[in-house]
């Protein structure tokens, strides 16, 4: 699998690098304008990310910006729903708003922070990412 992890805080991009790295090849990038442009150069390499982790408060470009543009740039390039990556939204914001618009701009899911490992995994299979 083929993983992009966008997180701006070391100690949570390192567990998440470290965890996520069990499962694949696992890109990191540390805000939202670096997850998009890394996002962009795999498809242009057509080397598509299969999992996008994307922590929703970055600089640059907030995680809600990033779901957006990744969303638009499928949209343009005629994926379909069906083949478009999974993207897991990553927060210490778990207020209701905060996860509804994480869903409304096409999350597949929302993992509060910090992460518990065996409820990841799950989620991973749901995904059928693993």
């Amino acid at each position: 699998m083929k993983i992009l992890m966008a997180e701006d805080d070391f100690a949570s991009r390192k567990f998440m690098d470290n965890y996520l790295s069990q499962y694949g090849e696992c890109d990191v990038t540390v805000d939202g304008e670096e997850a998009v442009d890394a996002f962009m150069m795999a498809l242009e390499d057509d080397e598509p990310y299969d999992l996008i982790c994307l922590d929703v408060m970055m600089p640059v470009m907030d995680g809600y910006q990033v779901l957006k543009a990744i969303r638009d740039i499928e949209t343009q390039r005629g994926i379909s729903k069906k083949k478009r990556v999974k993207v897991i939204m990553t927060s210490a914001l778990n207020e209701e708003r905060n996860v509804k618009t994480a869903f409304e701009l096409g999350c597949e899911a929302y993992s509060g922070k910090p992460i518990d490992v065996e409820k990841f995994d799950k989620l991973l299979k749901k995904l059928e990412l693993i």
